[in-house]
């Protein structure tokens, strides 16, 4: 496919795959080449035999955020130390939304309510949150109880994460299908009802 002069000149986001452990040696080489780069950490806590010490962690493992002009600055990632490929189906690379930069940046700001990352979309309820730090927030419920396990996925990358909340903060999203019942149900009560009264003004 021809990519446009419009489309070459755009900027936007694109998560880079790096070797393990690199992460934030990339973020900063990125940083130091000039090009806007995202790295979401969050803090946990590491334990040895004789003490704890806080320490961050990338959210999710050898993922990196780069904000580029794709057609004019790829290589420049690509040719990073500690980068191994643009995440993408084939060679063509997934853009990341703005939205989706922006609910990263809001897990990082609570990293006690994060639990693992998944690589698949989860099966169970699909859910929006009303209220609190996670607000807007779309997914998928993995377990139910007195603390609910969502999964908030990101298909641009293909990688999920999972976090603790109430279940009276989230309202379930009706599928399309489900939504569009009241409607054909009107519908076909409102024709009916019309060949009834079509059916008594006849002479």
């Amino acid at each position: 496919m021809t990519i446009s002069k419009e489309s070459k000149e755009q900027v936007r986001w694109y998560a880079v795959y790096v070797r393990s452990r690199y992460e934030k040696k990339v973020y900063q080489l990125l940083l130091e080449n000039g090009l806007t780069s995202f790295l979401p950490l969050v803090e946990t806590v590491r334990r040895w035999s004789d003490r704890k010490k806080r320490v961050e962690e990338p959210l999710i493992k050898s993922y990196v955020f780069v904000k580029i002009n794709y057609h004019k600055e790829h290589v420049a990632v690509l040719e990073t130390d500690g980068v191994v490929k643009f995440i993408g189906i084939g060679r063509t690379p997934s853009v990341i939304s703005e939205r989706d930069i922006a609910w990263l940046k809001r897990l990082t700001h609570e990293p006690d309510a994060i639990g693992q990352t998944v690589a698949s979309i989860p099966r169970g309820k699909k859910v929006r949150v009303l209220a609190g730090p996670f607000k807007d927030f779309e997914g998928v419920v993995q377990k139910e109880g007195r603390e609910d396990r969502l999964v908030v996925y990101f298909d641009s990358i293909m990688q999920g994460v999972e976090i603790t909340i109430a279940p009276e903060l989230l309202a379930q999203i009706e599928s399309p299908s489900v939504a569009a019942q009241p409607d054909r149900l009107a519908e076909k009560v409102a024709h009916e009802s019309g060949a009834a009264v079509k059916h008594l003004m006849r002479p």
